[in-house]
């Protein structure tokens, strides 16, 4: 998505496009318990936009262990 890239309505379906080209087909083959990890926001957006998972933050991730 590269930052606001897919954000604008002109480019949300190339953003898509490129995703589906390794991103989300590799997101799609982790176990439903499998955690996914994006330190950007806009990645984090993206994998939710195309494959419907919830990536979390690192930090979040570390976060929750701890506690």
């Amino acid at each position: 998505m590269a930052g606001s890239f897919g954000f604008d309505k002109d480019h949300y379906e190339v953003s898509m496009q490129i995703g589906e080209l390794v991103l989300f087909p590799a997101v799609r083959q982790q176990a439903a318990t499998t955690l996914i990890a994006a330190s950007g926001t806009s990645c984090r957006h993206q994998i939710k936009d195309g494959t419907g998972r919830l990536a979390l933050h690192p930090v979040e991730i570390l976060f929750d262990a701890l506690i």
